[in-house]
């Protein structure tokens, strides 16, 4: 369970002792704004992720694919699924990300040269957005670098601002981590403890630790900002469970933060089932698409051994595996790869053999995964449970599934796949046992 605790009231400090960053551009007011809103209508909460274009450590990294879905989709897909929102917005200065942005069914707010600055502070870029949108009298801001946000804490904060009132709250993770005094040349040759008692080390059991903010997400009213503050009034912090508390710009790097997104990420609204058919095209996704023929004008094609095993590893774990193609494929190849799979080839319409597979085998659709790469395959993409392209699709079968690989057609993306489903699987059983 999260636990919520509440920070105890406080008055607005002196906007003049704040750190000195400059004072932000006068807002205008909103008309249903400030402390005498009326009740006509709801306070209008907007999400805001801000996104910019460049980046010191990954180029366009909020649009980087993380566990097959690109960084900023899975806090978007979070805001949105949670339905306190009267609008999510993305915020950036870069087309890539705007399309990716709008793929995933947020608007877009294109920032100002300005306030896509290294030197800008995500203030300056709030307080640009709320210049522009009269109508948002509460801002979520939501950092697009934490993949394992989930709806349930979006919500709670949500009726902390809007039913408890507070004007202000954050996300914290509680550490239990003994902090030292930094030795110094010249003014301090010794450490000393800042939080506990060498004497009397305490156990992790009896201690309660401490809060640090985890940077997930700052939820202000607009006349906070107005005064230059993401924190302030009446203010509270929203304790995260520890595992979804990941931030890959502070302590985490990406290989990490695949795995734990792969195992305490929001997959979306519908609890995932356990996969019992994959169903895999073969050109592009088994193949590279290459065909050579030889003297003879015999077909030859090849494959990666490790999509292969990753094809026994499915079948051993009891998923059934079948190959389809629109191309007049030559079953005779392809049985000479000796991967014992049931196979269509010169297919029209490959949703309909999937279909007639599915209940064939009495399946649902979300206990189907689907591995594709051309624009043939979209229909069955977006249909079944679980969808994957190799990293050089087509874009349209790219826009269409939720997980994206890392290696191309014939270069591994199966195997890659199947270790996604296999993470996937344990995260269904996990849930069941709890």
């Amino acid at each position: 369970m999260d636990s919520v605790e509440k920070g105890s009231a406080t008055s607005v400090p002196n906007p003049r002792g704040r750190p000195s960053r400059g004072r932000p551009p006068k807002l205008q007011r909103n008309s249903r704004g400030g402390q005498g809103r009326g009740v006509e209508k709801p306070p209008h909460l907007a999400a805001l992720v801000l996104a910019r274009g460049g980046s010191k450590g990954i180029p366009l990294k909020n649009i980087k694919h993380l566990a097959g879905v690109p960084l900023i989709g899975w806090v978007l897909r979070a805001a949105l699924d949670s339905g306190v929102f009267q609008s999510v917005w993305v915020s950036t200065d870069h087309d890539e990300i705007e399309n990716v942005a709008k793929q995933f069914g947020a608007q877009v707010h294109r920032r100002s040269s300005e306030t896509s600055k290294d030197s800008a502070t995500s203030l300056d870029a709030i307080v640009e957005f709320l210049n522009y949108h009269n109508e948002v009298d509460i801002v979520g801001n939501i950092q697009a670098t934490s993949p394992c946000l989930h709806p349930t804490d979006l919500q709670k904060v949500a009726e902390m601002i809007r039913e408890e009132g507070y004007d202000s709250v954050f996300s914290v993770v509680r550490r239990h981590q003994f902090r030292w005094s930094e030795i110094q040349k010249g003014v301090r040759e010794v450490t000393e403890p800042l939080n506990l008692n060498p004497a009397k080390r305490p156990r992790r059991q009896d201690w309660d630790g401490e809060l640090y903010e985890n940077g997930s997400f700052y939820f202000a009213k607009r006349h906070l900002i107005e005064m230059g503050y993401l924190q302030g009034g009446k203010m509270a912090y929203y304790e995260m469970r520890a595992e979804h508390s990941v931030d890959i710009d502070v302590d985490i790097d990406w290989p990490i933060a695949e795995q734990r997104v792969l195992r305490f990420g929001y997959f979306g609204k519908e609890k995932l089932k356990e996969i019992k058919l994959l169903v895999c095209n073969i050109d592009g996704c088994l193949t590279n698409g290459h065909i050579y023929v030889s003297g003879d004008q015999k077909e030859i094609i090849s494959y990666d051994v490790k999509d292969a095993i990753g094809i026994s590893l499915l079948k051993k774990s009891g998923i059934e595996v079948r190959l389809i193609s629109e191309r007049a494929c030559s079953k005779q190849t392809l049985s000479a790869l000796k991967l014992d799979c049931k196979m269509e080839v010169s297919v029209a319409d490959k949703l309909a053999v999937v279909d007639e597979w599915r209940k064939e085998m009495g399946l649902c659709w979300k206990e189907v995964a689907y591995l594709g790469n051309e624009v043939s395959d979209e229909e069955c993409l977006k249909r079944v449970g679980l969808s994957g392209v190799p990293a050089d699709a087509c874009s349209t079968a790219q826009k269409a599934v939720g997980y994206i690989c890392r290696c191309s057609g014939g270069r591994g993306a199966i195997r890659e796949f199947a270790e996604h489903i296999f993470l996937l699987m344990e995260k269904v059983n996990n849930s069941c046992q709890k």
